[in-house]
């Protein structure tokens, strides 16, 4: 006899994951039921700066989940790499923003909420080429290398007792009394307690797909394509990461430097291009002249799941009782991934919130 997991979650990238983690945390049995590998989307493709791209030009609404994921990353960091042997590569490596036109409101912002900030000198831009505009270098900011966190996640939820179940692809969702008693996948069907969509930029998609006889609530969710590219290059060419204008230069701690990142609506489309990958390169060149003594060993493409001003939807369905979202990050997966966790399974649970949760709602403007 097969029980019926606590907590079934359609989507195994780092929200779904975390999500996952948080709630076996708390004592629940947990399934997750991905349509590929898990975490191999936009988790997998993005940059990893734990911070938004100019967090004062944000919602307060993103960075309530990105600081108290500021507060989480360290001990999941450090429990993760003692527990799987996989190091995520939490690197508080600093970051370094070369131009501020808006310097009042980003040193504001910062003091606001005690990241620590300082004028960056001149011996930064030793080896950086760019104009500085009022730069800003915050010692603080870590990242994280996103195909590591998570395999150490999966790693993880396997170690913990999970169920994982991937290249499984839903078929058909069964309701009774505006409750959701089994899903009917590729792998077969299976009896549900709660359901939490957590299925990244496909999430609007499913809800347009399965719930729409059932309720009018839909998330607007939309997948937006981002391009990068990956520099062999040598520890020590970079020591921090740098953003200069909308685009960026990661290095990981074995030397390899990322750049990123394009902003492109193309529906379903992971299509790399050239264009992107020559205007791509063309930036990180110029940014960091070193990098042309450097081949470019990957230039891959990513589906985010963006909504109009980049809040995620974190809520409980108003009218299906025991359906649940944890969806819409765009940029900031990883940055917000595990607050927003943290806050489903608060939710979900009853109990209090670390922050407050009314910005999140399926019937809040995002």
């Amino acid at each position: 006899m097969t029980t019926t997991p606590d907590i079934t979650l359609i989507g195994g990238g780092i929200i779904g994951l975390l999500t996952a983690r948080e709630f076996i945390k708390a004592g629940a049995t947990v399934t997750i039921i991905d349509k590929n590998r898990l975490g191999q989307e936009s988790s997998w493709a993005g940059g990893g700066i734990l911070l938004p791209l100019y967090p004062w030009r944000q919602p307060n609404a993103i960075s309530q989940l990105v600081l108290q994921s500021l507060k989480l990353y360290p001990a999941l960091a450090s429990q993760l790499t003692a527990e799987t042997l996989i190091d995520p590569e939490w690197d508080p490596c600093g970051l370094l923003i070369t131009k501020n036109p808006d310097i009042t409101a980003a040193v504001s912002w910062c003091a606001a909420n005690s990241i620590l900030c300082q004028p960056a000198d001149a011996d930064f831009f030793n080896t950086i080429n760019t104009t500085p505009d009022q730069p800003l270098w915050l010692p603080g900011i870590a990242q994280a290398r996103n195909p590591r966190l998570v395999k150490s996640l999966k790693q993880d939820l396997i170690n913990k007792g999970a169920t994982l179940i991937e290249n499984c692809e839903l078929k058909e969702i069964t309701f009774n009394n505006n409750r959701i008693t089994a899903i009917n996948t590729t792998s077969g069907e299976f009896a549900v307690n709660q359901l939490i969509i957590a299925a990244g930029a496909w999430t609007g998609q499913l809800f347009r797909q399965f719930f729409s006889a059932a309720t009018s609530d839909m998330p607007k969710i939309a997948p937006i394509k981002g391009q990068m590219l990956l520099f062999a290059a040598q520890p020590e060419t970079l020591k921090f990461m740098v953003l200069d204008n909308d685009q960026y230069l990661i290095p990981r701690l074995d030397g390899k430097i990322l750049a990123g990142s394009t902003v492109e609506r193309d529906d379903f489309n992971k299509t790399t291009t050239t264009e992107a990958r020559d205007r791509l390169n063309e930036f990180a060149i110029n940014l960091l002249p070193s990098l042309k003594s450097y081949p470019i060993a990957q230039h891959w493409a990513g589906l985010r799941p963006g909504t109009e001003h980049g809040i995620p939807y974190i809520d409980q369905h108003p009218e299906i009782g025991n359906l649940y979202i944890n969806a819409g990050h765009f940029r900031n997966g990883l940055a917000m991934g595990p607050a927003s966790a943290q806050l489903m399974v608060d939710l979900v649970l009853k109990r209090p919130t670390a922050i407050a949760p009314e910005p999140y709602q399926l019937t809040s403007e995002h």
